[in-house]
Parts: C-alpha cells; structure tokens; sequence
C-alpha cells in the first residue's frame, strides 16, 4: 500500500504545483477581486447542489460494489455501477434545473454582502457553469470504478487536462470577457471525462443500460446519500458559511479565504487522500469479508503515515504562510492587502490540518463497515459548532476568526469520531498513535525553530524562491534526522523505500 501511495504522492504533486500555477494564473490577471469573489461564489453553489451528492454515491458506491463483487461476482457488480450511472444522469438533470431556476436565489444565500453588480455576475456565472456537471458527474463515478480496478495513477492525473484547461480560459478571458472563466470551467471538465476513457477501454469496461432501473443496491445507495453526504461534505459546509459571512467582512474577502483553503487542500492531497485513494477499496474488501482485524491494521497504518507527514507540513506552513503567499501569488493585481489576508488565513486553516486528514480516515472506516449514520451526526455537531465559533471569532478576528473556526470544529470532530469508532469495533491502537503523534510534534516542534532561524537570519540574504527551497531541504532533512533519533517506527521504513528506489 505504502509503495502505491508514495507513487501516488508524485503524481499528486506535480498535478498539485499544476494547480498552482492556475491559482498565479487566476491572481495575476484577476487579484483578488469582485470578480474572483462572483467566480468562487458560483463554483461554491455547484458543489452544494451537485458536488455533496455525488460525494455520498460515490462514497456509497465502493463497499456495495465489494459486497456485491464478493457475494455474486463481477458481472453482477458491473451491472450494479451501470444502473448507478443511469441514475446519476437522471439526478444531474434535475439538479441543473433546480440550479439554473434558483441561481438568483442561491447567490443571494451564499453571498450576502454581495452589490448588485456582483451578485449578477455570480449568477450569470452559476448558470453557465451548471453545465460542466454533467462531465463531472460521469467523471467522478468512472473514477470510483477505475480506482476499484486498481487504476489509481490514472485518476491522480485528472489534475492534469483540468488545469491546463483552466489556465488557457484565464488567460483568455482576461483579454476577452470574464464569462470565459466559467466557459473554460466546462472545458475543463469535459477533458476530465475524455482522459478516462482510454483507461476504462484498457479493462474493458462499456456503459449499457440495465432494466429495470432499480434494485435492492440502488435503493441503498438512496439511502446512504444524505447520511454520506452530511458527513463526506463538512469541509465544504463550513466553506460555504465561511465565505457567506465573508463576503460581509470584506471585499476580496471570499477571494482569501479560497486561495488559503486551496493551500491547505494541497497538503491534504498529497499527504492524505493519496492514502485514501488506496486505503477505501481496500477496507471495504476487508469490511465485506469481515475480517476486521486486518482493517483495523491497515487503519493504524495509515494514520500513523499521515500524522508523520501532515503534523511538520502544518507547522512549517504556520510559520511561513506569508512568504509562501508572496512567493506564489504576490504578482500582477494580487496586492499586498491580499497578501495580507490570505496569509493569515492560511496560518489559521493549518491548525486543523491533522484534523482533516484524521477525520478522513475515521469516516472512509466507517462508510467501509457500512455505517452511514454515525458520521452525519458528527457532521452536524461539527457544522453547528463551526458556526456558532464563526460568529463568535469573526466579531473578534474578522476572516482569521472564520479559519479558526474551521480548525477548531474538524479537531473536535476527530476526537468524536475516534469515540464512536472505538465503540464500534474495539480498540484502535490509540496508545501507540499517540506515542508516535507525542515524538511527531516534539521533533516538528524542534524543526519549527530551524525554520524561523532560517526566515529571520539567513533568509535575510536570499530571493524568496530560494529561501523556500533552503527551508524544505533543510527543516526537512533535520526533521527526518530527530525522527531517527526519537525511534518513530514509521520513519525507518519510508528511509528504507528511499534506499531500495535510489539502489535501483
């Protein structure tokens, strides 16, 4: 599993630092701006209405496909994903109905402290980028199918054609209309659904319509939607209540608060969902079989993997948010005002970035065992507390209250999660995560101190390029070092994968 994910880590990066170029793309032709805030506010309402959903099939999906493979065999499991995909269809349609009537509607909710001028922009935006998600539906269930065929590295590479897409209608609209950002959205998604076709020729899948419609399975991935939903789809929520009440604090405000997330997805990522691309399948096949010890293994496996790599990421990130702002976006229209604000958001976002990784893991254990239920009520404990701490830190702390907020309720929501997981299937190995989570941050903590020797003294006489890349090199490499000396078990076996690659 650990060579896969390691794999699956490249291509994730470089898919990653792709993205990033479209966000320099997307700040130095438009900043951060009334027309980034309308383009953000349209993309956060076609994830509401279609984004959340097609997380909880998707998510429903793989255990009941290994439950059926398991039970009745392939053919029948490929019978299975074909109705499902019919019936993905036939909901995207009726949510880009939904979507194109009430978009006037919908802005509003999202944004209130919109102007008239921008709240028509957004819902210009919105109706023209409800089309992509025909794509992106067809996009995201072929690659739950895909992934359940072992073809992991095809998938991390839909980042690819999506960006590069991106990319060309930015540039492009900036010397044309704005319009051509949520044109080029389409685009983008279209290329996504192509890129996979190839990979589902090489195993020969071929989508056929199945009569009748529905069965037994598709009546519970009904029934697993809402459940999977409110608890897949936290992060987005809290995204959305974070940029509504933005949108109030200042202009350029949702702008921010999007770049800072984006940064924090990017370890999240690269350190977590490259795990969780290969950990799902592989405890749904163990949940279907019944052999929870073995997931339980697997489960601790990775959180172990994650805390090693997510903890100094996090720390490093609190530490130099500004410099890697102005390294990445401090060009073009992107002023230091929204230095400024993305920065600090970002500091605030990277507190609860163990949290989100953490909570991935426990939720994909518990959608492998088939229990939709206990994640949706940590959902809605964890949103009704991100609100409650959003109104109360944003009337102290304006848009750092607001990432805070978001930190603090996924920390909490882990520490629940973790509660009910141990009730469900006994105990996780807590003790020795905790060891290994203990030497983490004592060696982060020591590595913390490198980095701000190296911003505030020797970065004195280096580009910020170069600062950036003395700093990785150097606090990682001593990082790695302090994880030998403290005996993390998990840094002996990535450094032996190190030596055996480099032997070849």
């Amino acid at each position: 599993m650990k060579k896969t994910a390691a794999l699956l880590m490249i291509i994730t990066v470089l898919s990653k630092v792709f993205g990033f170029f479209r966000d320099i793309t997307l700040t130095y032709f438009y900043g951060a701006s009334v027309t980034t805030d309308a383009y953000f506010i349209s993309i956060s309402i076609t994830t509401m209405l279609f984004s959340f959903i097609m997380t909880g099939i998707a998510s429903g999906y793989i255990p009941l496909y290994k439950e059926i493979e398991n039970d009745s065999g392939k053919k029948q499991a490929l019978n299975f994903t074909n109705r499902l995909l019919t019936v993905v269809l036939l909901i995207t349609t009726v949510l880009l109905i939904v979507g194109f009537l009430f978009s006037s509607q919908l802005v509003t909710i999202f944004a209130l402290g919109f102007n008239e001028e921008t709240k028509g922009m957004a819902v210009l935006f919105t109706r023209i980028g409800l089309m992509g998600i025909y794509f992106t539906s067809l996009t995201q269930l072929l690659a739950s199918y895909l992934q359940l065929n072992g073809k992991f590295s095809t998938v991390a590479m839909l980042g690819f054609p999506f960006n590069f897409i991106i990319i060309l209608s930015i540039i492009i609209s900036a010397q044309t209309h704005s319009i051509g950002l949520v044109m080029g959205s389409i685009a983008a998604s279209l290329a996504q659904f192509l890129f996979l076709l190839p990979s589902l020729s090489k195993i020969n899948y071929r989508y056929s319509p199945v009569v009748p419609l529905l069965d037994e399975n598709i009546k519970k991935v009904a029934l697993f939607v809402l459940p999977i939903t409110m608890g897949m789809s936290v992060d987005h929520i809290n995204s959305i209540i974070d940029k509504t009440l933005a949108s109030r604090i200042v202009e350029g405000g949702i702008s921010a608060l999007t770049y800072a997330s984006r940064l924090n997805d990017f370890v999240h990522g690269i350190f977590v969902l490259s795990f969780i691309a290969i950990l799902f399948p592989h405890l749904s096949r163990m949940a279907a079989q019944k052999s929870i010890e073995e997931l339980k293994r697997s489960m601790h496996e990775v959180l172990s993997s994650v805390i090693l790599l997510v903890v100094p990421a996090s720390i490093g990130i609190m530490i130099v948010a500004k410099p890697i702002i102005q390294l990445l976006f401090g060009r073009g229209q992107f002023d230091e005002q929204a230095i400024v604000l993305t920065s600090q958001a970002l500091s605030f976002y990277s507190i609860g970035m163990i949290g989100y990784g953490i909570r991935e893991i426990f939720l994909r254990t518990f959608y492998s065992l088939q229990d939709m239920k206990t994640p949706m009520i940590n959902a809605s404990i964890a949103v009704a507390m991100n609100i409650l701490l959003n109104i109360i830190l944003s009337a102290y702390m304006g848009l750092n209250g607001l990432a805070l907020a978001t930190s603090i309720s996924a920390l909490i929501s882990v520490v629940l999660l973790a509660i009910s997981l141990r009730r469900k299937i006994g105990p996780l190995g807590l003790k020795t995560i905790a060891v290994t989570l203990f030497k983490v941050l004592m060696a982060s903590g020591i590595m913390g101190v490198v980095i701000v020797l190296i911003n505030e003294y020797v970065g004195l006489w280096m580009n910020d390029l170069l600062k950036m890349v003395v700093i990785v090199c150097v606090a990682g490499s001593f990082y790695f070092i302090l994880l030998t000396i403290f005996k993390v078990k998990e840094s002996r076996e990535i450094l032996t994968f190190i030596r055996r690659k480099l032997r070849i």
